[in-house]
């Protein structure tokens, strides 16, 4: 592919595996360049019944379309609340859309969760770097691992591969933070260094080569004066 440049890539969207949802369930689409708090303001706007609203100020305003990369309506605010929200993505926007849905999970309480992995289909063109060399127009092909999360307020089927019930998650973290706090400043008991151990062998063990040393020569001294 040394010959070629990618020219353009169109991606194939998924369709839903979620189905007898209500026809007002939001969907967001969560892309590579999309920003967690705009994500989380639209999500938590139809899911929260008093949420928090940022200073565009300080979060840089509303979303404008196409700026953050992520597809969340702009008139949210109007809308009722809703009991079921669904994250989807593929390629690098996965890991940000688990984020936005454990977030939510933390602030939305007793919230069911489903999760639902899939492929979508990514074709990429490549054109050749020179026009006049006789190369053809490549075009390939990609499966892009694609995830789908849902959050729910109703109870949903506990056998069904993906889910995960409401927890205590606030617990779990002060218990991690706590082990982490004990690691950091714990000291193993029963494993003492014993002060002056090893040192004192070696300076004594010095000592005796030194006096060892002197006889040599005391003999070495005498057998020269004999000989003399």
């Amino acid at each position: 592919m040394e010959n070629y440049s990618k020219a353009r890539t169109e991606e194939q969207q998924s369709v839903s595996p979620f189905s007898g949802l209500p026809p007002d369930t939001p969907e967001v689409r969560v892309k590579d360049g999309s920003k967690i708090r705009n994500l989380l303001r639209y999500a938590l706007g139809r899911m929260e019944a008093k949420a928090r609203v940022a200073d565009p100020e300080e979060e840089g305003g509303p979303p404008a379309e196409g700026g953050g990369g992520e597809d969340v309506p702009q008139e949210a605010a109007a809308r009722p609340l809703c009991r079921h929200i669904i994250f989807t993505a593929s390629g690098k926007g996965v890991s940000k859309a688990i984020t936005c849905a454990e977030i939510v999970k933390r602030r939305v309480k007793g919230l069911h969760q489903l999760t639902k992995l899939q492929y979508s289909t990514a074709v990429e063109v490549w054109e050749p770097l020179e026009p006049g060399a006789g190369l053809d127009s490549l075009t390939v092909n990609r499966n892009v691992p694609t995830i789908w999360i849902l959050l729910s307020r109703e109870p949903m089927d506990s056998s069904q591969p993906g889910y995960q019930p409401p927890g205590r998650y606030d617990l779990l973290w002060a218990q991690s933070i706590n082990k982490e706090e004990v690691g950091s400043t714990g000291q193993r008991t029963g494993h003492k260094r014993k002060k002056g151990g090893g040192g004192g062998g070696e300076r004594g063990g010095g000592g005796g080569r030194g006096r060892g040393s002197g006889r040599q020569a005391g003999r070495s001294r005498d057998s020269v004066k004999g000989q003399s």
